[in-house]
């Protein structure tokens, strides 16, 4: 028999005591650790759900609108839904297509490839009408000034230059040579090397189907489509002959999306009028008081699935209301297939409308041409790869020989007005045009 240890039993029961109780703190512990981390665990992903939930919601919010934006006019935090300004079939070619075209740029002078700041989107602006003659007030504004960004505000400087494509209204011909048209009372021609305002400005493209392009006869008409190459600017709505005049302009974006712009002039309405018409044989403007050949480029542009933009020459100048060739021609361009319609040439605002679900901004108004004080504007198109098409009418005031985006009551008081002419047009608080 083993023999029992003799000692203080007292204190031997006191120590096993303790030990369970250390024991019993510890599997406390434990238990309670365990227990906090599933807890933090679950709380983490019952947290990644829901923000994998929510960010999903969103996601598909906005794949579905495509159309949620910040505005210049809510500041970042309020999110503003753009209202579609109007919808095309059929804009955006296969992956083929832009390969072949990108072969193609460097030898064919009608197409041309853009980046995009979206892929799935492309934006345009356009602006009216400019002036770069030395006579006139504006060049010696901005010579004074010290330069184009000084009479053009840095708002719209920065619009301009962040649009994949701008496209303006060049109301005179870059040349030192030619005669000015005898009997005609406004004369305008520019320096070639102020063509390097363009660039400034990130004009792409300029509009030369106007009732000045021709100022200074033959010579300068050809000095102003070299020139404009020389800097990289595309020439439309001229040509050396018809063919190129009225060959529509096409852009073709990685993401497919295919635009064609067409610019054509019908103001002058005389059988011998000073700017001349393009020929077969014959250098001069595309013009389009007998819109076939224009429908008929029209109709070309839409079978190559084309997103096509019309900018054309048009109306009365100094008058608000539409006249009666507008409203004629406007129905016959969209019922051949055009997708927008951009007008210039009466020098002020006129409305904006939808003719036969397309919409048409009928005069963009002047936008950087004499020292008189205008309402104008600057207007941005977004087109989306699913053929959605959102349209912003930015407000903006020429005076003094420069231009500036509106602000405060000037900018309301020019949506309100332009919400009063247009019958079937409304423009949001941040001049998103929609129909009604």
């Amino acid at each position: 028999m083993k023999k029992r240890k003799v000692g203080n039993n007292k204190k031997n029961i006191d120590l096993s005591d303790e030990r369970r109780h250390e024991l019993s703190r510890n599997e406390k512990g434990i238990i309670a650790f365990l227990a906090t981390f599933i807890m933090v665990v679950a709380v983490g992903v019952l947290g990644l759900f829901a923000y994998s939930h929510i960010k999903n919601k969103t996601d598909d919010i906005d794949n579905n609108t495509k159309k949620m934006s910040y505005t210049k006019n809510n500041p970042p935090g309020n999110m503003v839904k753009v209202p579609m300004a109007g919808t095309a079939e059929n804009v955006v070619v296969d992956s083929e297509e832009v390969e072949q075209a990108e072969a193609l740029v460097e030898t064919d002078e009608y197409t041309h490839i853009v980046e995009t700041g979206d892929e799935n989107s492309i934006t345009l602006g356009f602006a009216g009408d400019i002036l770069f003659d030395p006579n006139y007030a504006i060049m010696n504004s901005i010579k004074n000034s010290g330069g184009i960004s000084n009479v053009i505000d840095s708002d719209l400087m920065s619009e301009m230059n962040a649009v994949d494509i701008m496209m303006v209204n060049n109301e005179f011909p870059y040349s030192t040579g030619g005669s000015p048209i005898e009997g005609k009372t406004y004369t305008f021609r520019a320096d070639p090397s102020s063509a390097s305002m363009l660039n400034e400005m990130g004009v792409d493209i300029v509009s030369v189907a106007n009732n000045h392009a021709f100022d200074y006869g033959e010579t300068a008409f050809l000095d102003t489509i070299e020139t404009l190459g020389e800097y990289g600017v595309v020439c439309s709505g001229g040509g050396e002959n018809i063919d190129e005049a009225s060959h529509p302009i096409y852009y073709i974006a990685e993401n497919g999306l295919k635009i064609a712009i067409i610019s054509a002039t019908q103001i002058e309405r005389l059988e011998n009028p000073d700017t001349r018409g393009a020929t077969d044989t014959a250098s001069g403007v595309f013009r389009c008081l007998d819109d076939t050949l224009l429908l008929q480029r029209i109709k070309e542009a839409r079978e190559e699935n084309a997103f096509v933009i019309v900018f054309i020459h048009w109306g009365t100048e100094s008058q608000t209301d539409i006249d009666w060739w507008q409203e004629k021609q406007a129905a016959e361009i969209t019922e051949a297939g055009a997708n927008l319609i951009i007008g210039c040439h009466p020098h002020i605002l006129q409305k904006v409308g939808y003719v036969n679900g397309v919409p048409v901004i009928y005069s963009l108004g002047n936008y950087l041409f004499n020292s008189k004080t205008l309402d104008t504007c600057l207007v941005e198109v977004t087109i989306h790869t699913d053929g959605e098409l959102n349209l912003q009418f930015i407000p903006a005031i020429q005076s003094g020989c420069s231009v500036k985006m509106a602000t405060g009551s000037d900018y309301t008081r020019i949506l309100d007005y332009m919400n009063s002419i247009s019958d079937n047009a409304m423009l949001d608080a941040n001049g998103y045009i929609s129909q009604k």
